[in-house]
């Protein structure tokens, strides 16, 4: 049986922080009042087996629109103790990946902002500068993404992206895209990296429930293919949860989709979600903000209270395999944005957790106070039996 959380309700307000509640590893916390919340979860690991996460910061005293700020942390003991290693000013919503023995960060500078990339040939401790295009800017302009996986394919690296300019307005302005650059060429240089053409969002997709995609991820189908699967928002009038899967060329330079057949159901779809495949399974896995049918009363990308193991044959039908994560308040606690790595056999994982702290608290479920790393074991022997308890109670 997975460990369970101890469900003791909505923390009391306190002057001393109380952490022997939350699940998991703290890595960093940064109390509600401070009124600046963890964001953007990323994860890596080095070729010495050192594990390397990564948050941002968004909120009223924080600086993500205009300069924002990320933290790195490296634990050299699979997890168990965390040491912050930089503070990196001018990255936001970035993915955390190995390549060719460097560690490379890749996300926007701001929210909505131009596209940076940083190399670290120290394990993280120090980075590069992306001063212009030919030592980490990639593009400039307004782009939206979340930290999500870099996976390489056929000699090239892919990227899910999406572009900010279709307009003013949460989601309606987002238009997907994929990037993608030759694994052998130098990833600072702009000129290295190639770019998909922008898809904008149909208000009348899905019966005129469709409200935005988002948080792109890049995946090889069982054909070869690669595709972008995104995140659906939807209105409150829609309850299944969906996901898009919109198809990429060879080249990576044409994106398309097909709204008749392209849409799938998804558990967890209306919430950041990582998609990775396993070829000891012949699965593709993730790690979703699933709704129990208790709480599906609620608006369904609000509802974060719940993280669960999902796996599909073909990435059009998904099951969960297990609750990993649950606590019964939906206001006040949230285990979201979370990515998440294969070893061996078990899913090493950081999470972007608002949880009781003794201090009151998260501000909500999505203003997360905690950044938290988790280990579930033989992840692929798990089953519903297997799930902490009260999700379904």
């Amino acid at each position: 049986m997975l460990l369970a959380i101890v469900l003791a309700g909505l923390s009391a307000s306190g002057d001393k922080p109380d952490f022997s509640l939350v699940p998991g590893v703290v890595i960093n916390h940064i109390p509600a009042s401070e009124q600046r919340y963890v964001g953007s979860p990323a994860l890596a690991v080095l070729a010495d087996g050192a594990y390397v996460a990564s948050h941002d910061e968004f909120g009223p005293k924080s600086q993500y629109h205009s300069n924002a700020v990320s933290h790195i942390f490296r634990s050299d003991d699979k997890g168990l103790t965390w040491r912050e290693t930089a503070r990196i000013e001018g990255a936001f919503w970035s993915s955390l990946f190995v390549h060719r023995g460097a560690l490379y960060l890749l996300g926007t500078h701001r929210e909505y902002g131009n596209i940076l990339i940083r190399r670290s040939d120290d394990g993280g401790a120090t980075w590069t500068v992306p001063r212009d295009a030919d030592s980490g800017l990639i593009a400039q302009g307004e782009y939206h993404c979340a930290p999500m996986p870099v996976i390489e394919h056929k000699g090239r690296l892919w990227r899910g992206m999406e572009d900010a300019a279709g307009g003013d307005k949460w989601g309606h302005r987002f238009r997907a895209l994929m990037m993608s650059v030759k694994t052998e060429a130098d990833l600072l240089k702009a000129k290295s990296w190639r770019f998909s053409n922008c898809l904008a969002r149909n208000p009348e997709w899905l019966g005129g429930a469709f409200n935005a995609w988002l948080e792109g991820n890049a995946v090889v189908t069982p054909k070869g293919d690669i595709v972008d699967i995104l995140r659906v928002d939807i209105t409150p009038k829609m309850k299944t949860e969906h996901a898009a899967i919109v198809r990429v060329s060879a080249k990576g330079r044409k994106a398309s989709f097909d709204p008749d057949k392209d849409f799938i159901p998804f558990p967890g779809g209306s919430k950041k979600f990582a998609i990775r495949w396993d070829p000891q399974t012949k699965k593709y896995w993730s790690l979703v903000n699933y709704i129990p049918e208790k709480h599906q009363a609620g608006r369904p990308a609000s509802t974060r209270n719940t993280l669960a193991l999902a796996s599909s044959p073909d990435l059009r039908a998904w099951t969960i395999q297990c609750v990993l994560l649950y606590h019964p308040d939906v206001e006040k606690h949230g285990f979201q944005y979370v990515d998440w790595l294969f070893e061996s056999g078990d899913i090493i994982a950081v999470c972007r957790t608002a949880f009781d702290d003794g201090l009151g608290g998260a501000h909500n479920m999505h203003d997360a106070n905690f950044l938290t790393f988790h280990r579930f074991k033989n992840f692929r022997t798990l089953t519903l039996d297997d799930s902490v308890p009260g999700w379904r109670d």
